[in-house]
Protein backbone atom coordinates (compact mmCIF):
# COMPACT_ATOMS: atom_id res chain seq x y z
CA UNK A 1 0.00 0.00 0.00
CA UNK A 2 1.60 3.31 -1.02
CA UNK A 3 2.30 5.84 1.70
CA UNK A 4 0.28 9.02 1.51
CA UNK A 5 2.48 12.08 1.13
CA UNK A 6 0.82 15.27 2.28
CA UNK A 7 1.00 18.36 0.17
CA UNK A 8 2.86 21.45 1.37
CA UNK A 9 -0.44 23.34 1.70
CA UNK A 10 -1.90 21.02 4.35
CA UNK A 11 -1.44 22.25 7.92
CA UNK A 12 0.93 20.26 10.09
CA UNK A 13 -0.91 17.89 12.42
CA UNK A 14 0.20 17.17 15.97
CA UNK A 15 0.75 13.50 15.11
CA UNK A 16 3.03 14.35 12.20
CA UNK A 17 4.91 16.92 14.29
CA UNK A 18 5.38 14.40 17.11
CA UNK A 19 6.69 11.74 14.71
CA UNK A 20 9.06 14.23 13.11
CA UNK A 21 10.28 15.23 16.59
CA UNK A 22 10.96 11.62 17.55
CA UNK A 23 12.82 10.86 14.33
CA UNK A 24 14.87 14.07 14.56
CA UNK A 25 15.92 13.44 18.15
CA UNK A 26 16.25 9.65 18.35
CA UNK A 27 17.04 8.43 14.82
CA UNK A 28 18.84 10.86 12.50
CA UNK A 29 19.02 14.61 12.98
CA UNK A 30 17.39 16.21 9.96
CA UNK A 31 15.34 13.25 8.79
CA UNK A 32 12.28 14.41 10.72
CA UNK A 33 12.77 17.93 9.37
CA UNK A 34 12.77 16.53 5.84
CA UNK A 35 9.59 14.59 6.61
CA UNK A 36 7.97 17.88 7.66
CA UNK A 37 9.11 19.45 4.37
CA UNK A 38 11.63 21.77 5.96
CA UNK A 39 14.08 21.19 3.10
CA UNK A 40 16.88 23.64 3.89
CA UNK A 41 16.99 22.90 7.61
CA UNK A 42 16.64 19.15 7.02
CA UNK A 43 19.39 18.93 4.43
CA UNK A 44 21.69 21.06 6.58
CA UNK A 45 21.04 18.91 9.64
CA UNK A 46 21.59 15.65 7.78
CA UNK A 47 24.80 16.92 6.18
CA UNK A 48 26.16 18.16 9.52
CA UNK A 49 25.30 14.92 11.28
CA UNK A 50 26.94 12.83 8.54
CA UNK A 51 30.09 14.98 8.63
CA UNK A 52 30.23 14.66 12.41
CA UNK A 53 29.69 10.93 12.21
CA UNK A 54 32.44 10.68 9.58
CA UNK A 55 34.92 12.41 11.88
CA UNK A 56 33.98 10.14 14.79
CA UNK A 57 34.30 7.11 12.53
CA UNK A 58 37.72 8.34 11.36
CA UNK A 59 38.82 8.71 14.98
CA UNK A 60 37.60 5.21 15.77
CA UNK A 61 39.38 3.63 12.78
CA UNK A 62 42.59 5.51 13.68
CA UNK A 63 42.33 4.37 17.30
CA UNK A 64 41.81 0.73 16.35
CA UNK A 65 44.68 0.94 13.86
CA UNK A 66 47.00 2.34 16.55
CA UNK A 67 45.98 -0.39 18.98
CA UNK A 68 46.76 -3.04 16.39
CA UNK A 69 50.15 -1.43 15.65
CA UNK A 70 50.97 -1.35 19.37
CA UNK A 71 50.26 -5.04 19.65
CA UNK A 72 52.25 -6.05 16.58
CA UNK A 73 55.08 -3.47 16.42
CA UNK A 74 55.14 -1.85 19.85
CA UNK A 75 54.75 1.58 18.18
CA UNK A 76 54.03 4.61 20.42
CA UNK A 77 50.49 5.94 20.05
CA UNK A 78 49.69 9.26 18.39
CA UNK A 79 46.94 11.39 19.87
CA UNK A 80 43.97 11.70 17.52
CA UNK A 81 41.39 12.49 20.17
CA UNK A 82 40.77 15.88 18.53
CA UNK A 83 39.21 14.05 15.58
CA UNK A 84 36.59 12.38 17.76
CA UNK A 85 35.93 15.51 19.79
CA UNK A 86 35.53 17.63 16.66
CA UNK A 87 33.17 15.08 15.11
CA UNK A 88 31.11 14.84 18.29
CA UNK A 89 30.83 18.64 18.45
CA UNK A 90 29.62 18.82 14.84
CA UNK A 91 27.11 16.02 15.42
CA UNK A 92 25.83 17.73 18.58
CA UNK A 93 25.39 20.98 16.63
CA UNK A 94 23.23 19.11 14.11
CA UNK A 95 21.27 17.50 16.94
CA UNK A 96 20.59 20.84 18.66
CA UNK A 97 19.59 22.41 15.34
CA UNK A 98 17.18 19.51 14.83
CA UNK A 99 15.84 20.06 18.37
CA UNK A 100 15.07 23.71 17.61
CA UNK A 101 13.37 22.74 14.34
CA UNK A 102 11.38 19.99 16.11
CA UNK A 103 10.14 22.36 18.80
CA UNK A 104 9.11 24.81 16.07
CA UNK A 105 7.17 22.03 14.35
CA UNK A 106 5.37 21.13 17.59
CA UNK A 107 4.47 24.78 18.20
CA UNK A 108 3.19 25.16 14.63
CA UNK A 109 1.08 21.99 14.94
CA UNK A 110 -0.39 23.23 18.23
CA UNK A 111 -1.31 26.54 16.56
CA UNK A 112 -2.86 24.70 13.61
CA UNK A 113 -5.01 22.60 15.93
CA UNK A 114 -6.26 25.71 17.71
CA UNK A 115 -7.35 27.22 14.39
CA UNK A 116 -9.06 24.09 13.07
CA UNK A 117 -11.23 23.32 16.12
CA UNK A 118 -14.87 24.28 15.73
CA UNK A 119 -16.25 26.60 18.42
CA UNK A 120 -18.09 24.92 21.29
CA UNK A 121 -21.84 25.38 21.42
CA UNK A 122 -23.40 26.21 24.76
CA UNK A 123 -25.44 23.51 26.46
CA UNK A 124 -29.04 24.11 27.07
Amino acid sequence: MPMRISSAKEPLSSTTARNCFLINQFATPGLGSLMARRWIAGIGQVVLSLIGFGFVLGWFVSLISQMYQQISNDTPPRSVSWLGEFGAAIFMAAWFWALVTSLTLLREARANEGQSRPPLEPLG
